[in-house]
């Protein structure tokens, strides 16, 4: 009876384990295998791998020239042209920074001849030259001189007031961008703009410009002096050749990309002091040219 009952126990384990349906059975390699990823997050993924590819062809096919060079050796000037001919065009704001910016290069120039005019010892020329010119427009060149001096090198004589409604009806007017101190000097021009248009006009400031070497003053910032009346204008906007013509230190590091031909051009500026050249080093990346000027 014992023999029995464990051969009916055996036959029913059996009938039991070989009742399962083989279809029903599931392999270790699919238990193992991870549940597919969200379709979402394979979209963004995919969409990131093809905007990754598209920058590196966009970075394969741009021309990057990089400008080297000596402080005021004309870096910016080239940089200047390259956005005039092939850039976008200056912005209003752009605009009253350089005009705040070409105002601050002629009072910087005007306080570098007078002190060379004082050093030279030709102050007596200009009393000469009072002398043979008794009036010229309400200001004697002398006068000129002398309001200068005191205004711009000495600061002997009291700040000249300062007019808020020509202030609001220059174009110009004032440039966070241009900095404090050259919309100090922008600011000392409307001042002192007749004395700086009759003392430019004397033989003696003529003279003292031919002998500029040693002042640092830079040649292009005759054209400025020619042509006071024009700046000092309350309508005044820089023209291209101001801009161009322009004295603008620069202290970092400035790009500017182009199109030329269906060539994608990338233009790097740095600045040429020795404080600005350990900045260098990071422009070199993938860079195609160096113009050094």
């Amino acid at each position: 009876a014992q023999r029995e009952d464990k051969q009916r126990k055996a036959t029913i384990e059996m009938g039991c384990c070989g009742g399962s349906n083989p279809n029903d059975a599931v392999s270790g390699s699919e238990m193992s295998q991870p549940p597919l990823g969200d379709p979402i997050e394979q979209q963004k993924s995919a969409q990131l791998d093809r905007e990754i590819e598209r920058a590196r062809k966009e970075e394969e096919g741009k021309v990057k020239i990089l400008l080297l060079g000596a402080a005021e050796g004309g870096k910016s000037t080239v940089f200047r042209q390259m956005r005039l001919l092939y850039g976008s065009p200056r912005s209003d704001d752009d605009l009253r920074m350089y005009g705040v910016v070409v105002r601050s290069n002629i009072v910087v120039a005007v306080r570098k001849l007078c002190s060379h005019l004082r050093n030279l010892g030709l102050e007596h020329s200009l009393d000469a030259e009072t002398a043979e010119n008794p009036d010229h427009s309400g200001v004697t060149f002398r006068a000129a001189y002398d309001e200068l001096v005191a205004h711009l090198i000495d600061s002997t004589a009291p700040p000249a007031a300062q007019d808020s409604n020509g202030d609001a009806k220059d174009w110009v007017g004032k440039s966070p961008r241009a900095g404090f101190a050259a919309n100090k000097h922008a600011q000392q021009f409307l001042q002192h703009a007749e004395a700086i248009r009759v003392l430019w006009q004397s033989k003696t400031m003529q003279e003292v410009w031919l002998k500029r070497a040693i002042t640092n003053v830079i040649d292009s910032h005759k054209e400025y002096l020619n042509d006071i009346t024009r700046i000092a204008d309350p309508s005044y906007r820089p023209t291209a050749q101001d801009i161009l013509l322009a004295r603008l230190r620069t202290t970092q590091v400035v790009v500017e990309r182009y199109r030329i031909d269906n060539v994608d051009f990338e233009m790097v500026d740095v600045g040429g002091q020795r404080s600005e050249r350990r900045k260098w080093i990071d422009c070199f990346d993938n860079v195609d040219a160096v113009i050094f000027v």
